[in-house]
């Protein structure tokens, strides 16, 4: 989802224009029956267009100084250009290949809602955050005033194993897609998903408080400006021996592209780190990989990024 709110920020600052297609039927194009590739073979490409190596999914086309860049999502699929006439042709190309239906300018994509004014664009997912509190029957909640309480300490031994372990599973679930437009739970599902094989009673009632805190600000989401710049700016930190269970650290971290935020993480660290020193270094370096991959997607996009990334830290 990286890649998708880098474009958006991306189509923000230079006014392109955002198309959804659809391929109808998308699991019925391929016959089992013959040799299936796993790879694209060589020269499958057509000539000018290239496949990111950075993200896959991502394909761009540049002509001149006609660019477009092709999003795809199994059978979603994104269009992003400044040239309508560029559009319109690789619609036409796809639609040689396959059947497609054309769902004009982008508003609801994987889920995700987005709406666009002069001043930029916003992305949210208010449906499904709905849907969400009534499958679970807390339209009518007393809302909560944050996601977590920061003085509680999660254990994988205290409290009483629930009942439907599953439901907890799929609420986790169903939680953590929600984080690809809400940073602000981010730190508490994946602090939450960490007990899903023996999720307990502290566990649920947090996660109930996740719902509750949604339940204040359904559509709240990310905004990317138009009026942003094209440049790098990253904020690390970590929470040192936070775990009761392992004294491993916790990283965070957040990336900016000018104003808009398109990338955060919130992960549990793989060793233990004996100093606050330690655990902040590893955040950082954590992070760097991150700036590494943003760069090379901005470059397979054709963005040229002169300015040196700047990463803030707490120490």
């Amino acid at each position: 989802m990286v890649t998708v709110r880098c474009v958006l920020s991306l189509a923000a600052i230079h006014n392109w224009h955002i198309f959804h297609l659809d391929v109808n039927n998308a699991f019925l194009y391929g016959d089992l029956d013959e040799e299936v590739f796993m790879k694209a073979p060589p020269g499958y490409l057509p000539k000018g267009d290239t496949r990111s190596k950075a993200d896959y999914s991502l394909f761009t086309k540049k002509e001149g100084t006609s660019f477009v860049a092709l999003l795809l999502y199994v059978d979603d699929i994104l269009l992003a250009s400044s040239d309508l006439e560029a559009i319109e042709s690789v619609k036409a190309a796809l639609t040689v290949k396959f059947k497609l239906k054309d769902l004009g300018p982008a508003k609801f994509f994987l889920g995700m809602e987005i709406a666009r004014s002069q001043k930029g664009i916003s992305l949210s997912q208010r449906k499904y955050t709905l849907e969400l509190l009534a499958d679970f029957g807390l339209l009518a909640a007393k809302p909560a005033l944050f996601p977590m309480d920061t003085h509680a300490k999660l254990s994988k031994t205290e409290g009483e194993v629930v009942e439907d372990i599953s439901g907890y599973r799929r609420l986790i679930g169903r939680l953590i897609y929600l984080t690809h437009t809400r940073l602000d739970i981010t730190f508490a599902v994946h602090h939450l998903s960490q007990f899903l094989d023996t999720p307990r009673t502290p566990h649920l009632q947090a996660a109930m408080r996740i719902l509750r805190y949604l339940k204040s600000t359904p559509g709240q989401g990310l905004f990317f400006s138009s009026s942003s710049n094209i440049h790098i700016k990253t904020f690390s930190d970590s929470d040192w021996a936070s775990c009761p269970d392992t004294r491993r650290s916790v990283s965070g971290y957040c990336v900016f592209i000018g104003d808009s935020l398109i990338s955060w993480k919130s992960k549990k660290q793989h060793t233990v780190s004996r100093s606050s020193a330690e655990a902040e270094y590893r955040s950082m370096a954590f992070t760097v990989c991150e700036i590494t991959w943003i760069r090379a997607l901005l470059n397979d996009l054709h963005q040229s990024h002169s300015q040196p990334a700047v990463l803030f830290c707490d120490n």
